[in-house]
């Protein structure tokens, strides 16, 4: 079957470096810094470093603890896809997984109250994908492409080792903003990856998350975006640079720039 050809976000892999580049220079200051406890004798300086480290090493418990809770959540109350078990879904993501030249990772459905989305996340080298129940709910109705481009999006994430790279990049945090900015560029590339697995659902797979799994049908997709382009201002700008995601307008102009 011939392999999946996506467009990665330019901006994706400025930003990688930037971050790259940054937390290479702080791990190298906290390598500094546990050479000096090892090699010096400072009672100046040596407790505030060892105290900054038990801080760090807190912190990354705390990553851990939590990550491994959701990880438990999932595996506790999701329903796994398997061959027997949602067969007809398991076959597509079969065939996205061949197409993206990646092993077929664990996918669970969950409740969550209504809400409609879904997420990949990674938990000791593992990666696991949850979509929840109502947007798996489309794949009984008349929504198979726009699942198809929602589960093919979260893959995408696991393609592009997403999970591990902010996670292996977390010092860059101390930037502000830098953080967010990769995190929207992620989305755009998985974005395009989901358009080259299933083009006929991506317009519409966004509007879903837009209006709701029945509304996003009667959507006039070019009065959307008209719309969204007229609100204009400082907030609505502040707030996209803050947010971990694109706007859905501007995820959608980039699927049409794609498609097109």
């Amino acid at each position: 079957m011939e392999k999946s050809n996506y467009q990665v976000h330019p901006k994706e892999n400025v930003y990688f470096l930037i971050k790259l580049f940054i937390s290479i220079f702080i791990y190298g200051l906290i390598a500094c810094a546990i050479n000096n406890i090892i090699d010096k004798e400072s009672y100046l300086t040596q407790p505030t470093i060892i105290i900054s480290l038990l801080y760090g090493l807190l912190i990354l418990l705390w990553l851990f603890f939590s990550a491994g809770i959701m990880a438990g959540h999932v595996k506790g109350n999701g329903i796994r896809i398997t061959e027997k078990q949602f067969p007809e879904i398991y076959k597509l993501i079969e065939i996205q997984c061949n197409e993206l030249d990646m092993e077929i990772p664990p996918l669970y459905v969950m409740q969550n109250g209504g809400v409609l989305n879904a997420f990949a996340t990674r938990f000791v080298g593992r990666n696991y994908v949850v979509v929840y129940s109502d947007m798996f709910d489309l794949a009984h109705e008349d929504g198979l492409h726009e699942l198809s481009f929602i589960i093919a999006h979260e893959l995408g994430h696991i393609k592009r080792n997403h999970a591990f790279k902010k996670l292996a990049l977390f010092p860059s945090f101390i930037i502000p903003f830098l953080g967010t900015a990769y995190s929207r560029a992620c989305e755009y590339t998985c974005d395009n990856i989901a358009t080259s697995l299933s083009p006929t659902g991506s317009l519409n797979g966004l509007m879903i998350l837009a209006a709701g799994k029945r509304s996003y049908k009667q959507v006039d997709m070019e009065e959307y975006i008209r719309s969204a382009e007229d609100e204009w201002g400082f907030w609505k700008w502040f707030s996209e640079k803050v947010s971990s995601h694109p706007t859905l307008p501007n995820r959608i102009e980039n699927i049409r720039y794609s498609i097109e």
